[in-house]
């Protein structure tokens, strides 16, 4: 393996999150993730304690909440951030409630945010703001809350709407987010071509399950 390659498979979320993914499949990817020196495993809720107590200090775990919607109240996504930290999990990644977003409530986006950020103080907190249904000007305004906020990371997709990362889109979060806030990028990374125009726009992570089944495929 180059070095090209693990430098991008360390920027890597191994990402499974299909609803039909058994523990089987979340143990293959931890395994892979290990293998490979990924930066994290990106699971479904259900498996971050098991996800934990497998790869103990080997992995970072990272789990979503308010999954793939961002819809869920408020309270619920906090709820689901405190199991989170309870299941011993690394990493969040959160959706937005869209709507609010588009409907112009920037004080309701920004208060949830702020809400599971003090839930998650000591994990990585990643801001989802599904780019593909947002206009330029709410993306920037997202960039916007999420700076705001005190997230580590923006997030421009969940890989569950109509579209996922474009360069396009990093280059706007990149502008227009705080030096502080770091970008990562999922959804429709499909080559290590994709994955290093990504990261030359301004990504800091991948959240792709198809970088390390490219590699493999190559050994």
């Amino acid at each position: 393996m180059d070095m090209r390659t693990e430098e991008l498979l360390a920027r890597v979320d191994h990402t499974l999150l299909k609803p039909e993914a058994g523990w089987n499949d979340i143990r293959q990817i931890c395994d892979d993730a290990v293998y490979f020196h990924t930066a994290s495993v990106c699971i479904p809720p259900c498996y971050a304690a098991r996800a934990k107590e497998y790869l103990g200090d080997s992995m970072k775990v990272c789990t979503v909440i308010g999954f793939p919607n961002g819809y869920n109240a408020a309270a619920v996504k906090v709820f689901e951030a405190e199991q989170a930290v309870r299941d011993g999990a690394d990493e969040i990644d959160m959706v937005i409630n869209v709507g609010w977003l588009k409907a112009g409530e920037d004080r309701n986006v920004l208060d949830e945010i702020t809400r599971i950020r003090s839930a998650c103080p000591d994990q990585i907190l990643k801001v989802i703001i599904e780019t593909c249904l947002l206009t330029e000007e709410e993306k920037i305004r997202a960039c916007r809350l999420v700076t705001e906020a005190g997230a580590d990371y923006i997030k421009t997709s969940t890989g569950f709407s109509t579209g996922g990362a474009t360069v396009d889109d990093v280059k706007l979060m990149r502008a227009n987010v705080g030096p502080e806030v770091k970008i990562k990028a999922a959804g429709g990374i499909r080559s290590l071509e994709d994955a290093e125009a990504l990261v030359a726009a301004g990504a800091d992570r991948l959240g792709t399950s198809r970088i390390v089944q490219i590699v493999k495929q190559q050994q």
